[in-house]
């Protein structure tokens, strides 16, 4: 059985949103407080989502159908990529193709194309090309594997999306809605939950949150055919008292910073959450002071 704890939730920054000055009003009913200029997100809210998103994901998979993991920013690229081969699904972590759903009988075509080309290199045909041609071949499936190399497999539609940062993946959510495939998303504070058939609240920047959800929608895969289903664990121990002041810490994240993740090291993920745009001038006496390394300390 999956358990989910409050602990792992605060440990990973799940409820720090974005900078007051940068929300979406639609998502107002899901934040909690204001600390410092950062929005906090309700994290009872957040508890009840994950409970939704992971019994849907789990009835859709029992059903015989499969899930896409959607995931292209940065950040969640590797989480994205690993988890769902953990589970044995499909994902999408380098860039969202237009008419990936809405146009997949031309989307077959090019998956076609890729297995061909991974069997000429295998049974010989290269041997009888040149070195151009080979060269012009490698290049073409290394494309394809590139952004098609998650759903080579992917032999009809999923039966539900998860995604990490709507705003991102705007034309993924746009593509599911118009096929009629649910959806269950990670939304930040600066996203529009409207639309999404099961929007979860919580921090799609952190590495470390955006980790525990996929982790979460992973385990809902393989425990599919458990009726139990996922445990909460919404209380903290006496040891775990400490964790309640992360609630009033903030941390100023940037959207969407284009980052390495060979060699994505703490110095820079601690930068992935400072807003983009820069302090006008402030005494550093008057700075606020945020312990970063309590939530975003790089494993």
């Amino acid at each position: 059985m999956a358990v989910v704890t409050m602990k792992s939730l605060l440990e990973s920054g799940v409820h720090f949103g974005h900078q007051v000055k940068r929300w979406d009003p639609r998502m107002k009913k899901y934040i909690f407080a204001e600390r410092n200029g950062i929005h906090i997100i309700d994290l009872q809210k957040t508890i009840q989502a994950i409970k939704d998103a992971y019994e849907a994901v789990r009835k859709t998979v029992a059903a015989g159908k499969t899930v896409l993991f959607v995931g292209t920013k940065k950040q969640a690229q590797q989480a994205i990529q690993k988890e769902a081969e953990r589970c044995g699904m499909y994902y999408v972590n380098n860039r969202w193709l237009g008419g990936m759903l809405t146009n997949f009988i031309t989307i077959k075509k090019s998956l076609l194309r890729l297995k061909k080309l991974e069997k000429m290199e295998i049974d010989g045909t290269f041997e009888n090309l040149t070195k151009k041609e080979i060269a012009a071949l490698g290049k073409e499936r290394a494309k394809l594997q590139k952004n098609l190399g998650g759903i080579k497999e992917m032999k009809e539609l999923p039966g539900i999306l998860f995604i990490i940062d709507t705003r991102m993946e705007a034309i993924a959510v746009a593509e599911a809605k118009r096929q009629g495939i649910p959806i269950a998303a990670v939304v930040d504070t600066n996203c529009n939950p409207d639309g999404i058939d099961f929007p979860i609240p919580g921090n799609d920047d952190a590495i470390r949150a955006i980790t525990l959800f996929t982790q979460i929608i992973a385990n809902a895969v393989i425990e599919a055919d458990n009726e139990v289903g996922l445990r909460i664990i919404e209380t903290l121990g006496d040891e775990d008292e400490d964790l309640e002041g992360i609630m009033t810490d903030a941390s100023i994240k940037e959207e969407d910073q284009e980052i390495d993740i060979a060699s994505y090291s703490s110095e820079t993920a601690e930068a992935a959450q400072k807003d983009a745009a820069e302090p006008e001038a402030v005494d550093e006496d008057s700075q606020i002071h945020v312990d970063e390394d309590k939530v975003y300390d790089e494993e």
